[in-house]
């Protein structure tokens, strides 16, 4: 059975950092690229960060150099380095395999920037 629990959110002034992670249960992650994603209020869903089996990455433009994902396979778990924060990353995120989900969301975590 899939279980994917996110955490490390919080409240975090502009310019500062969080480090996300998910655990991932039910053997999905190694053999899965894996993603997280946001929403923001009024805002449909965005993958901004995917992390391939092998280590490759890829970034949505907004958050080129300032997020790194990262993985441990071992541990089950996927990490999200976020830098530089800004308010408009403000959002719930979470982690599912990317670039297609699957059907099993974990509640998320809140990260809200302020300006």
């Amino acid at each position: 059975q899939v279980q994917l629990v996110e955490s490390g959110g919080g409240l975090v002034q502009a310019g500062g950092s969080l480090r996300l992670s998910c655990a991932a249960s039910g053997n999905i992650l190694s053999m899965n690229s894996m993603g997280w994603y946001r929403r923001a209020p009024g805002k449909e869903r965005e993958l901004v960060a995917v992390i391939s089996v092998g280590g490759n990455t890829d970034y949505v433009d907004s958050v080129k150099g300032r997020f790194t994902i990262s993985r441990d396979n071992a541990r089950e778990t996927v990490y999200l380095q976020m830098d530089t924060l800004k308010a408009e990353d403000t959002a719930v995120y979470y982690c599912n395999t990317a670039p297609r989900p699957t059907p099993y969301w974990g509640q998320g975590t809140q990260v809200t920037v302020s300006s």
